[in-house]
């Protein structure tokens, strides 16, 4: 830990009652705590100047590199708290190195891991009372969204890597992603739009991923599906990712099939659900998977459960696939509700998010 950090509280936090009020139905990324951590580089420099100062906008030049040339990157994660009342991470070592390497990817400065694991807990201790407290039971799923994010800060029209870079981290309390819960998920098949490519810049966590998604994503919800699913920009023949969470696909014999990574992002939730499979006595291969091996499993029954994943949604049940021509339907979404291995690994995982059952796998990380 070697972030030297000063700390001003905000002149206007809000009131408990406020506070209050709030966690009892946080939505998702709507609201956000009192206050923000800023890092700053430069290459004499190195990092410096940290600070967390009251939450609140920012003030950037028109000519800042990030508004014209998109060199940013973000990580997305999240702090619960236990029934004990203290508050935990989950994996936030694998958000650093993640971000290390869209930093290499984007040719930002690498802040080192620790340095990131060290920025993330301050904030999350100054602004504590915003970590939402669940039932007894875990309903609720209640959490603080933390959002790690960097960007070129420099005031120059060239185009090169800035020499000017800011970091920062805010946090949103946060309940479900998808209000539905676990409804199966309805999937537009794109075969206009791909998002990323080889050599490209699918498997860093960047802005312009997530922008490129979303004019596929008008056109899932325009035939009347939830999110889009992406196939690979060389043949367009394998599966890729959705718009924001990985996929998995469960056979009838118990093994699991997801893409592998490349051109995709390299999933936190995504390797966590590797390891509890695993563990659990399933078989997981990591490889190409070809949309017509989904058709067609899913037509045959030999695939019997399609399941999505990441921080903010969790692990998300998949219903029917939609392309233009035809759809599928996995037999759980004939009944509207999740697989029994989709539930069975959900719920194995935020039991151990939240501190019910046994950290095995050695993955929270203890803040306050």
């Amino acid at each position: 830990m070697t972030l030297d950090l000063t700390t001003t509280l905000s002149d206007s936090q809000r009131g408990e009652s406020e506070v209050t009020e709030i966690l009892a139905n946080p939505g998702f990324g709507t609201y956000f705590t009192d206050h923000m951590l800023s890092l700053e580089w430069t290459p004499e420099q190195g990092w410096h100047d940290g600070r967390i100062t009251k939450y609140g906008p920012l003030s950037m030049d028109p000519a800042s590199a990030v508004l014209h040339y998109a060199q940013e990157i973000f990580e997305g994660m999240k702090a619960y708290r236990h029934e004990d009342g203290s508050i935990w991470s989950f994996r936030p070592e694998e958000n650093a190195k993640r971000m290390a390497r869209s930093s290499h990817r984007l040719a930002l400065p690498v802040l080192d891991p620790a340095d990131f694991v060290q920025a993330v807990d301050a904030l999350v201790e100054v602004d504590q009372r915003w970590v939402p407290q669940n039932a007894a039971d875990g309903a609720g799923e209640k959490s603080l969204y933390l959002r790690p994010f960097m960007i070129a800060s420099e005031v120059f029209l060239g185009v090169r890597p800035a020499q000017h870079v800011t970091f920062m981290v805010i946090a949103s309390p946060a309940g479900a992603y998808f209000k539905g819960g676990l409804t199966p998920l309805t999937l537009w098949l794109t075969e206009e739009y791909t998002r990323a490519g080889r050599g490209g810049m699918g498997a860093a966590k960047t802005g312009g991923n997530y922008a490129s998604s979303l004019v596929a994503q008008q056109e899932a919800i325009a035939h009347g599906c939830d999110q889009v699913v992406f196939l690979d920009v060389a043949e367009g023949r394998y599966v890729e990712e959705l718009g924001g969470m990985n996929m998995y696909f469960v056979y009838a014999d118990g093994h699991i099939v997801t893409p592998e990574t490349g051109t995709i992002l390299e999933g936190i939730t995504r390797s966590a659900i590797i390891e509890l499979a695993q563990k659990k006595g399933h078989k997981v291969e990591e490889r190409r998977f070809a949309i017509d091996e989904w058709r067609e499993g899913i037509a045959s029954g030999e695939i019997t459960e399609v399941f999505a994943c990441g921080t903010a949604a969790v692990v998300t049940p998949v219903g029917t696939l939609k392309w233009d021509g035809g759809e599928v339907g996995t037999a759980a979404d004939t009944g509207h509700e999740a697989g029994p291995l989709t539930q069975e690994i959900r719920q194995d995982l935020v039991d151990i998010q939240y501190g019910r059952a046994e950290d095995s796998f050695g993955w929270m990380h203890r803040i306050c």
